[in-house]
């Protein structure tokens, strides 16, 4: 099991474990974390399961690539920052055990 802590903006934290291979969206959608909605419309509907990824696992986790998919999907996504991911995009495995996302106030 990987554990994962998603962290809401008011700083309440909703620690989680999921098995690896599963998404964050998954372990945030399977454990009733506030602030997913992960309601995948695809292009037209998308990053309503954006977080931040906390600054420390950024390098683990990956920043988002220019002109990748993600990043013209996170274009409908409010408050994006440098760390910011689709939760659907990260896959979760041990070396990912212990990660911090923060959930933004608001996904849209």
């Amino acid at each position: 099991m990987v554990k994962v802590t998603f962290v809401a903006h008011d700083g309440r934290r909703f620690p989680v474990e999921i098995a690896s291979g599963m998404s964050a969206r998954e372990a945030a959608l399977f454990n009733d974390v506030p602030g997913i909605d992960g309601d995948c419309g695809g292009q037209c509907a998308c990053a309503t399961c954006h977080v931040h990824v906390d600054p420390s696992w950024i390098d683990r986790v990956g920043c988002l690539s220019d002109g990748s998919m993600e990043a013209d999907l996170l274009q409908f996504a409010e408050g994006t920052t440098e760390e910011s991911r689709l939760a659907c995009q990260i896959t979760l495995d041990d070396r990912l055990d212990g990660l911090v996302l923060h959930v933004p106030e608001q996904q849209y």
